[in-house]
């Protein structure tokens, strides 16, 4: 192989453990990883980055890009920005909130041919199950979606509504038949709609309306859907740990279940959400720290399988200060990494950890072969960071469209410092190059 590039770190994770090596690069692909003193081939170039740990590029599974229709909310030239800045190399798109959703090949199309320009990073999509597209989920996969997001409760927006349970069988029933994977939003209606309703500023009322129950619920009934279709099923955004048990069962069983959980959930608590300030708002909700706990622990286990952002921005005005009508969402894609990080450490956990959570897990999710590891073969997609470094979070230095963030103001260990896109430095300490990203399609 023609090595055109050679990265080199004294911390260098990889499957087998964090080493000091030196990742040869040949045509934005890694051709070998090295020893850290082996020869530099001829005509390679050497960018040694020191005692800078070097990772595998991040995979955010979960980001609302809402682009084109409500690009004021956030774009994919924002979008991925702020990714590149934070560390990550590959995002899926989400099929709502963005005009039209992508819930057809037709939609889809438009959806592509607005990011094509745009891109800092990869980008890939999500299809979109609703009551009435049964038939057109077949076309989506063919057309290179990599699954199919449904809600079971009220999405927020009326272009997508949620399905009932004879819907989400029907659609189960359909995707799995040729082995696609719904990935799905799971709250229960019904206890949602029983749960106190109050509007104002105060949290402890907005928590009292998502109850625990209204994700147990709905994940017991997806559970037992899965089981008799024999589907793949994952469950997003999981806040509620009291679903950790169900959740453990049915993988012993071999119930098809994946899970995912987000910083937001394992980094902010309940208690600390000062009344108004909906820039914490979520659905499901931030929960209490005893439940972080217990979140921690599912993840430690492996019961959750990775740790995505689900980014989603809204124009500050959505912010309103009654969390019964501010809009429902966080934005935290150039932040996850160090977030994470920051509490990881805190609890004993170290950065090959945040790798398996973060990379390695979402990309075989998704089934992002070339992605997820830095080992031959795999795209040459690298997060250099400086894990030791701290900074204070001022939301005028992000890459987000709207810099509202439920993190503003909070130190965090782990300093970007540089992103690489298949051997090409992407990110420079706050510097962001031309968009170089592609459309990736699913192949498997």
């Amino acid at each position: 192989m023609d090595v055109n590039l050679v990265l080199r770190s004294t911390r260098v994770i990889t499957p087998e453990g964090t080493r000091a090596a030196s990742i040869a690069v040949s045509g934005g692909t890694i051709a070998a990883v090295l020893p850290y003193d082996a020869e530099v081939p001829a005509g390679a170039r050497l960018e040694d980055v020191g005692d800078d740990v070097v990772l595998p590029g991040l995979v955010d599974t979960h980001v609302h890009v809402n682009d084109p229709g409500r690009t004021e909310w956030e774009g994919f030239w924002t979008a991925t920005r702020a990714a590149a800045a934070g560390g990550i190399t590959t995002l899926l798109d989400m099929p709502l909130n963005s005009l039209p959703p992508t819930t057809t090949v037709e939609h889809l199309r438009i959806k592509q041919d607005v990011a094509r320009a745009k891109a800092h990073i990869d980008v890939g999509f999500w299809g979109g199950a609703l009551p009435d597209n049964v038939k057109d989920l077949r076309p989506l996969f063919d057309a290179g979606v990599y699954g199919f997001k449904c809600f079971l409760s009220p999405s927020g927006v009326d272009e997508f509504p949620q399905l009932d349970q004879e819907q989400l069988a029907a659609s189960l029933a359909e995707i799995a038949g040729f082995d696609g994977l719904m990935i799905v939003h799971a709250e229960d209606p019904h206890h949602l709609a029983a749960a106190p309703q109050k509007a104002g500023g105060k949290y402890a009322d907005f928590l009292a309306s998502r109850p625990r129950d209204a994700e147990n619920t709905a994940i017991e009934n997806l559970i037992n859907q899965a089981r008799r279709l024999n589907a793949r099923v994952h469950v997003l955004h999981l806040s509620s740990s009291d679903a950790l048990p169900l959740i453990r069962a049915a993988k012993a069983e071999g119930v098809k279940i994946t899970v995912e959980s987000c910083p937001h959930f394992l980094t902010l608590t309940a208690e600390e959400v000062p009344d108004g300030a909906t820039e914490f708002k979520c659905c499901p909700p931030i929960r209490e720290a005893s439940n972080q706990d217990a979140l921690w622990e599912g993840l430690a286990d492996g019961t959750i399988d990775c740790v995505v952002s689900d980014h989603s921005p809204s124009t500050a005005d959505l912010k309103t200060p009654d969390f019964a009508s501010a809009w429902g969402g966080i934005s935290s894609l150039q932040l996850g990494l160090p977030a994470i990080w920051t509490e990881a450490r805190r609890r004993g956990y170290d950065l090959t950890d945040v790798v398996r959570w973060m990379s390695a897990a979402p990309a075989r999710l998704a089934g992002l072969d070339s992605k997820g590891a830095i080992e031959a073969g795999r795209d040459a997609d690298f997060a250099v960071i400086d894990p030791e470094a701290t900074f204070t979070v001022d939301p005028a230095e992000l890459e987000h469209r709207n810099r509202v963030t439920a993190y503003a103001g909070k130190t965090l260990h782990g300093v970007v410092t540089s992103t690489w896109l298949r051997g090409e430095r992407i990110a420079d300490r706050g510097t962001l190059a031309e968009p170089s990203g592609r459309l990736l399609e699913r192949t498997h």
